[in-house]
């Protein structure tokens, strides 16, 4: 049965779960989470991974004394090991007027939520907890993290939008989702990213400074990213833009010119901050877009032993 256009699970697609079921989503930075997991925490556990020596003292468990170490130096120490949490992750959706451009099979937005319930789906399956920031001219929802399954509903719905509104202020909004979330953790940014590019590094920065690990998802319409247009055409302006009646021809070469000026700003500004950036078109497969985002991260993510102590 085909899915109304109206139902927010139509974000779930069947067949692009069943191919990116076996994925994992793993935080690359300490997070802060409240329970047992895959990801590292800032706290002191007794996990698998030894980071460090520090001397015992009373009270001290003592299952975790060094006894090699005591041989060697007839003081005790006790081990300590990296402890593991869960995450706490936050989707910031886009949903405003430009979002809604599209063609093809799905338009930027229903693109962009598709990317988004896709992951909130691995992550609840990991017990991590999920929440939800939607905007367009300011924050239109906000949906508390929460790990269980049947949260995916609220997080599907939150999404579902009737009618966006007009041009995005982006740096007060991600002023607004700084100021919403005090913990770090990750951070999926979901977006067109019509906007100027310095308020928006500067958002960006913002959230950085609060050791978020970050990923930002740059979706756009294969027209926008090809311009294929011929022929006297009428580009009707969204977010408060005017409307264009034009021979698309005299303009293609200077708008790829600064659109590719653009992306390459955005997307050096990001690596400059740490963040993990993605340009993806709408007529990308979506289950081979995050099959090769998250294998790309899984690979990439180091681990640094530190070990101090008289070893």
């Amino acid at each position: 049965m085909p899915v109304k256009e109206d139902d927010p699970r139509r974000f779930l697609h069947p067949e692009t779960i069943a191919k990116i079921s076996r994925l994992d989503v793993r935080a690359r930075q300490v997070v802060e989470g409240f329970l047992a997991g895959m990801h590292k925490s800032p706290l002191f556990g007794h996990s698998i991974e030894f980071v460090q020596h520090r001397e015992y003292t009373p009270g001290d468990d003592i299952r975790h004394l060094d006894w090699k170490v005591w041989s060697k130096t007839d003081r005790y120490y006790i081990k300590q090991y990296e402890a593991e949490t869960n995450l706490r992750c936050t989707l910031v959706i886009d949903v405003s007027e430009s979002m809604h451009y599209g063609r093809g099979a799905l338009n930027k937005y229903n693109y962009g939520c598709t990317i988004a319930a896709c992951l909130a789906y691995l992550l609840l399956r990991q017990q991590d907890a999920v929440g939800v920031i939607t905007f367009d001219a300011d924050v239109r929802q906000i949906v508390p993290s929460r790990s269980q399954q049947t949260h995916l509903d609220a997080i599907c719905n939150s999404m579902h939008v009737s009618k966006p509104r007009d041009k995005t202020d982006i740096e007060r909004i991600l002023r607004r989702v700084t100021e919403t979330i005090p913990q770090r953790g990750m951070i999926v940014l979901v977006s067109d990213f019509l906007v100027d590019r310095g308020p928006l590094l500067k958002g960006l920065e913002m959230l950085c400074q609060r050791r978020h690990d970050i990923l930002a998802f740059h979706v756009l319409d294969d027209d926008e990213v090809t311009f294929p247009f011929a022929g006297t055409t009428r580009f009707e302006g969204m977010e408060e833009l005017p409307h264009l009646l034009c021979d698309p021809r005299a303009l293609r070469d200077g708008y790829l010119e600064a659109l590719e000026e653009y992306l390459v700003e955005v997307r050096r500004g990001c690596t400059r901050l740490g963040i993990d950036y993605q340009l993806v078109r709408t007529g990308d497969y979506l289950d081979a877009v995050l099959s090769k985002f998250l294998s790309h991260r899984l690979a990439d993510r180091t681990t640094t032993v530190r070990s101090r102590g008289p070893v």
